[in-house]
């Protein structure tokens, strides 16, 4: 009697036999890793101009006031730190919670980025974690999206005939 054997590709276990595919063609590839390195260096900078904000605020009590009128002078405000509490400036724009707002928005908009690419790549699930990481870990923008760049041209180069053809 013949023994039955499971269907497994030859060289499957070490990956030689399996053929890479993209989500998309090398121009969408592109164009979302262009778009992704924009947005890592916009939250990366956002992140730590919100690290600096944030020691500011609950290091020094100060928030960063634009315009207005200065509560305990009465004189006009033009741009710098005013306490927190007591307010120290009157009818200013606090632009300490615009960078809170705009990193969010911010932040989402990379969050885009980052799903795209990794969908385009078809890679696991733990590296959207990493790259999603990048926008709230101060610094770590900058290197995952070194790292992923250059991963990404590796990739291309690779397997040139890879991406899906329409």
């Amino acid at each position: 009697m013949i023994e039955p054997k499971p269907a497994v590709q030859q060289g499957s276990a070490q990956g030689k036999n399996k053929k890479r595919r993209f989500g998309g063609t090398e121009a969408q590839i592109r164009s979302a890793l262009k778009f992704y390195k924009v947005m890592a260096y916009l939250t990366g900078g956002m992140l730590l101009l919100l690290c600096a904000e944030l020691v500011a605020r609950y290091a020094f009590g100060q928030y960063l006031f634009a315009g207005g009128t200065n509560a305990v002078t009465g004189q006009p405000f033009g741009l710098g730190f005013a306490d927190a509490e007591p307010q120290g400036v009157l009818g200013g724009v606090n632009v300490s919670v615009a960078v809170l707002i705009v990193h969010g928005w911010m932040y989402v908009v990379y969050l885009i980025s980052n799903f795209r690419l990794w969908t385009l790549m078809r890679w696991p699930f733990l590296k959207l974690i990493l790259l999603a990481l990048g926008g709230v870990v101060p610094f770590l923008s900058f290197f995952v999206e070194k790292k992923f760049h250059a991963e990404v041209e590796a990739e291309l180069a690779a397997h040139p005939q890879a991406a899906q053809r329409y």
